[in-house]
């Protein structure tokens, strides 16, 4: 019998209330003969989870069962705390709260190793707010109207509904659905010149993304670069996409989005 296993299927309950035997098999990959005896196991341990017969009975965990610390191991505290941690650098204040509640039960300090500033260098404060407007329009599905300027130098004004705050090779992009192209769309950060917040709420439609990690959503692109460049071309790209030419050029490949906004 796995303890790893019996683990698992407890935070599989704790997440979806209940599940059927068949589902946890699947899920597990183990007969639904082994998923009862780990379930006979959790209940002999002290966990109130229990089966259901019949049609529509299933494997439940009492409502008001509460997981306790003591079931997590030290190095899980910590990475727990960790995680917190880093989405208190965001600026996230929800988490700061939480996150003192639990270095208090675990009796942990993780200390003050993370800063996150979303500014650039010599800029003012407008890129922390802005930031900050879009991670509030994202949680609360408000949408957005946007002054936006193209690799073109061309503004256009779009109303948008963000779904998502993507960093992605030292950047940050804002996925969202556009309603004017009636299409998801992608916008970096930078080039977003003013933004307001509407009063008109949305349904958040899941952003396409690939299927799988081994698919790639963009075309490949070739870049040249001169030799005097080469010192922008390592902060762009890594050491395997770079090619040198017999006169000190570089050719970067890369697979990357196409601006969908020079129209």
């Amino acid at each position: 019998m796995s303890d790893s296993r019996l683990f698992k299927i407890l935070y599989y309950l704790l997440d979806k209330g209940n599940a059927t035997a068949p589902e946890l098999a699947a899920k597990f990959e183990v007969s639904p003969r082994t998923i009862y005896r780990d379930i006979e196991a959790l209940s002999g341990a002290g966990i109130p989870v229990y089966a259901e017969p019949g049609r529509n009975g299933g494997i439940y965990l009492l409502h008001d069962f509460v997981l306790d610390k003591a079931l997590l191991s030290e190095n899980e505290k910590q990475e727990l705390l960790a995680a917190l941690q880093s989405i208190s650098a965001t600026g996230y204040t929800s988490s700061k709260e939480t996150l003192t509640k639990l270095s208090a039960l675990f009796h942990l300090d993780m200390g003050d190793w993370l800063e996150v500033d979303f500014s650039r260098w010599g800029k003012s404060t407008y890129d922390n707010e802005k930031f900050e407007a879009l991670k509030d329009a994202v949680i609360r599905h408000r949408e957005i109207k946007i002054v936006y300027e193209n690799t073109n130098g061309e503004r256009s004004e779009r109303t948008v509904q963000p779904l998502k705050l993507s960093y992605k090779s030292k950047e940050w992009y804002l996925k969202a659905f556009c309603l004017e192209k009636q299409d998801f769309r992608m916008f970096k950060l930078n080039r977003i010149i003013r933004l307001e917040q509407l009063e008109q709420a949305f349904v958040p439609k899941p952003y396409p993304e690939p299927e799988n990690s081994l698919q790639q959503p963009y075309p490949r692109i070739v870049l040249l670069f001169s030799k005097e460049m080469a010192y922008r071309v390592y902060d762009e790209f890594d050491e395997t996409q770079i090619e040198h030419r017999e006169n000190g050029d570089l050719i970067a490949t890369a697979h990357m989005p196409v601006d969908a906004w020079r129209a």
